[in-house]
């Protein structure tokens, strides 16, 4: 039975934030990167499923007679089905062992992927790439959730930063390898073949070396602790659980901000603005791939770090200033990247480079924030709605942008759909000012009253 906690008391907000105490020294202080490579692998392959549907829709798109709203169709469907099962992955993490789900949906499912290289019709394309969308969807909720019980709070930006640093390494190979695929007829479905062989060779690796840290096994209050009454476990993704989520100020703020997250929209859409809206060919399109996904990795490895250094420099408020100005300044790239038509491939280069810089930040801010407003036990469930609403908005948005570019093309919507709403987006952050420092204050204040509850003698029985 899943051991209850009751909320933190009012009176635990108080109206700082304290730093964690580092992570213990030792085995686990230097394994814990190389449970971090394995993730990363997991996220990375993973990741690019989507990167593979972008850079190769062109192809898939003369291939199979598809037009440009089936582009936002795929994409919705990917992040629709994160939706609907992500939490269903999270609670068989919480009944069984999170080390098999995750290398089950992450990894060993990528059979589909290499299936939806056989489609010979748009629905097969539609029906095959959504059943093995349902089992990605379970890595983001469970990856984040893990790297929380890996990391302490003074470290996780860093390794937050890692972990999406390797998803940009996995796309800046990819891509442009991708890219030169649609060169041949059927060359987008060795791309598939490709990626889902790497997939399973992802879950094989965590069977055979991932080692699962325990739900708080960060926490230095929780580090003495096995089993009792103190000790945290993963709750049911429950009414219980989403009540008590909704209660911490800060996270329905958070997801709000993930929902307009409309810099998706450049990641899917990049590559055809560049194709159908500037005219250059596929295959030069998709060269602007990899210095986007280098700068993304240097955004997540820089932003991470930064992250970490602000934060301990001002504890209130420093990754909540990261955030929103990330936020602000990727709005006014995206307007010179989409609303100024340059002839030359090069600029286009350096602005996705910026964005992608940009683009890096956030996850390495947004995910510790997400990580240090909840107690161990709900950060699953957590991360499973933060990812949820994340992807209703970028369906959302993307199905909205499929619409607009075959209507009034896609420069006139991405100045709606990504520039206005990321500015809107990064104003909405302010709130975040006030209420994030009490609620990590509020998460500490309870762990150690779990702790200072595990140190009381149990009595001896007559």
């Amino acid at each position: 039975m899943t051991a209850e906690f009751p909320p933190p008391p009012a009176a635990a907000a108080a109206p700082s934030a304290p730093a964690s105490a580092p992570a213990p020294a030792g085995k686990g202080s230097r394994g814990r990167w190389r449970q971090l490579g394995l993730l990363s692998a997991a996220m990375g392959t993973d990741g690019g499923e989507h990167s593979a549907v972008s850079v190769l829709f062109p192809a898939m798109r003369s291939a199979l007679n598809l037009p440009l709203s089936a582009l936002s169709l795929l994409v919705a469907l990917g992040k629709i089905t994160g939706v609907v099962f992500a939490p269903m992955w999270v609670s068989l993490a919480q009944r069984y062992s999170r080390k098999y789900i995750l290398a089950g949906c992450s990894g060993l499912w990528g059979v589909w992927t290499i299936a939806t290289g056989f489609a010979q019709s748009y629905l097969q394309l539609v029906v095959l790439f959504g059943i093995a969308a349902i089992g990605i969807s379970g890595s983001g909720p469970l990856v984040n959730g893990i790297l929380a019980d890996l990391f302490d709070d003074r470290t996780r930006g860093r390794a937050a930063g890692v972990l999406f640093g390797s998803i940009a390494v996995f796309t800046a190979v990819l891509g442009p390898l991708f890219g030169q695929l649609s060169r041949f007829g059927d060359g987008w479905r060795y791309g598939f073949f490709l990626l889902g062989a790497m997939q399973l060779l992802s879950g094989i690796a965590i069977l055979l070396f991932f080692e699962d840290p325990g739900v708080g096994g960060a926490e230095h209050q929780l580090a003495a602790l096995k089993t009792g009454p103190a000790a945290p476990r993963g709750r049911a993704f429950d009414r219980a659980s989403l009540r008590r989520l909704a209660a911490i100020r800060s996270f329905p703020l958070m997801c709000l901000q993930r929902l307009l997250s409309a810099q998706f929209v450049m990641v899917a859409f990049g590559v055809v603005f560049l194709v159908d809206a500037r005219g250059f060919s596929n295959a030069q399109a998709s060269l602007v791939i990899f210095p986007a996904a280098l700068s993304y990795l240097l955004g997540t490895l820089g932003g991470g770090l930064t992250a970490d250094h602000v934060q301990r420099r001002f504890p209130r408020s420093g990754r909540i200033a990261v955030l929103q100005i990330a936020l602000l300044g990727y709005a006014v790239v995206a307007y010179v990247a989409t609303q100024i038509a340059w002839t030359q491939l090069g600029v286009y280069a350096v602005l996705f480079s910026l964005l992608g810089v940009l683009q890096g930040v956030q996850p390495s801010v947004n995910r510790p924030v997400v990580m240090a407003i909840t107690p161990p036990e709900l950060r699953g469930a957590a991360f499973a709605v933060f990812l949820g609403l994340e992807g209703v908005g970028w369906a959302v948005i993307t199905l909205l942008i499929g619409f607009l570019g075959d209507t009034v093309g896609l420069q006139d919507a991405f100045l709606w759909v990504v520039v206005v709403v990321l500015l809107v987006n990064g104003l909405l952050a302010t709130p975040l000012y006030r209420t994030y420092a009490r609620d990590v204050a509020a998460v500490q204040a309870d762990l150690d009253r779990r702790a200072g509850e595990s140190d009381r003698p149990v009595p001896l029985p007559d």
